[in-house]
Parts: structure tokens; sequence; C-alpha cells
């Protein structure tokens, strides 16, 4: 897994010919994007959201997220987005006196925003800074993050309960939390960070409620996914280890038969 965060370009554009791509990634930072052409589905523990043409989104930072990127009809997909990072954000709140109102925030990991012809043209007036070789001037890259933190604001108002949000994530329930996100391949410090906890106190609750190790569980709880996907859903080893938090085929095919004694591949629905 790869983290989504502030980069070297603040501004970033996706584009893609012919051929769907999936993945996952870790949200860092807020991001703020619009679906130029294509369609971008993205999935948390809870929610599926589908994004077409002409859609604008903004993605709450924290977030672990999987993603599909498909070309459609045109065969292209793109996507223009600007990473909205906690230092701008803080900058932001000091100069103007935005803060988040208690209470104000909206638990949705992805938000779909309303139709703005002011976001739009903002964000296709970054397409020619991204579409060519040359790295954005930094100060240039701060202007534009500050601008779109306006026009976000302009068109809607509430947003300022979650751009302005600065809290780090509280202390959840690991059990709840686990099972619901055990098909992320994340390291353990990020599974930490996201459940409120240290790194050593993460581990220390994991075992006293799962009475094994969080990698030992990992592994297992990910491999009875995966038998059960291909088993009883008809899914194909291919499509399955990504799923369910494996980094390669040719690992989950040693865990799986290590396991249950025989490959997916031979697994009889």
């Amino acid at each position: 897994m790869t983290d989504l965060k502030t980069n070297p370009s603040r501004i970033a554009y996706s584009c893609y010919y012919a051929r769907t791509r999936d993945g996952e990634q870790f949200v860092q930072e807020h991001v703020f994007s619009y679906q130029v052409t294509g369609r971008l589905t993205l999935s948390n523990a809870d929610k599926t959201y589908v994004f077409n043409e002409g859609d604008l989104r903004l993605i709450r930072r924290n977030q672990l997220v999987k993603f599909i990127k498909e070309p459609l009809n045109d065969g292209v997909f793109k996507t223009i987005s600007v990473y909205l990072d906690q230092e701008v954000l803080k900058s932001f709140s000091l100069e103007y006196g935005y803060q988040a109102e208690t209470g104000g925030n909206t638990g949705e990991a992805v938000l779909k925003l309303k139709t703005a012809p002011l976001c739009k043209s903002f964000l296709d007036s970054l397409l020619p800074y991204v579409q060519g070789d040359q790295l954005i001037n930094e100060d240039l890259q701060r202007l534009k993050q500050r601008e779109a933190i306006m026009v976000l604001l302009q068109a809607q108002p509430e947003l300022k309960n979650v751009l302005f949000d600065f809290r780090e994530p509280g202390k959840i329930d690991l059990e709840e939390f686990m099972n619901r996100n055990f098909h992320f391949n994340v390291q353990l410090k990020r599974f930490a960070y996201l459940t409120g906890r240290s790194l050593a106190t993460f581990k220390r609750d994991f075992e006293h409620i799962f009475h094994t190790s969080p990698s030992r569980w990992l592994l297992q709880r990910r491999l009875q996914e995966a038998h059960f996907l291909i088993r009883e859903k008809g899914k194909a080893p291919s499509d399955v280890y990504l799923e369910t938090g494996f980094e390669d085929l040719s690992h989950f095919s040693f865990a799986f038969k290590k396991m249950y004694g025989v490959a997916p591949s031979r697994l009889v629905s």
C-alpha cells in the first residue's frame, strides 16, 4: 500500500489509457478532486463511492480506501486533485479565523460535493500546470492550495467542519476496527495510529483481545476471507489476493496452501 499524501507536487493529475487499474491507499491528507473523464470507485470498510465524469469530491484525511480507476468508453481516465495538508489548513485557519464547530463534522470518509461551476472552473484551470513536465513552483502550489480552500468554502461553507478539524484519531474499539479493516495491507503502526494508540499499546491491547499476535491474526483472518470468496463466491485467486490484503499472488498461494493443504487455484467451489 502507498500513502496518498502531500508529495513533491501538491497538485496531481492522473491520466490512464485503455485499461482499468485498482489498488489501495492510505489517504493521509484531505484531497479535493474533479473527475474529468472515466469512473473512479472508492471503498472503505463501510461504504462504496462511485464518481463519474464531472463529479467533484473531497476525500477526508486518515482514511483507508481501495480504488478502481476505469477509463470507460473513450479509453481515458483523468482526474485533477489538490492535496490540502494540515500545515496550509492551520495557517489559513489562523489568518482567517475559521474553526470547526464541535459535533459538526460528518463521519463520511468521502464527500461527493455539490455541482459548483466555481469549483469546476478552478480545477479546470489547473490542467495547464500539470499536463507538462515542469514542476510547479513551491510558492505557486501553496497559492493554489489556498485558492482551493477558498473555493470550497464559497461553494459549501459547512466544509469548514471537515477542513479545520485538526484532531488526531482518538482511541476506538480495536476489535471492531480490525474486523472491518483487516483486508487493508498497511503496517501495524498505521493500524495503531488509526485506532488512537501507540504501537506498543496497540500490540498489547491486540493480544489481550485476540489472544495472538497482530501479524498472525491478520494472516489467518485474510486467508479465511480468501477461502470464503473463492469457495463460496466463485472468485479467482488472482482477484482475491489483493482484495484480502496480500501484496503478491505467490505469497498468498504459499500461505493458503500451508493453511488449507490445497492451492487456491485447485479449490473446488
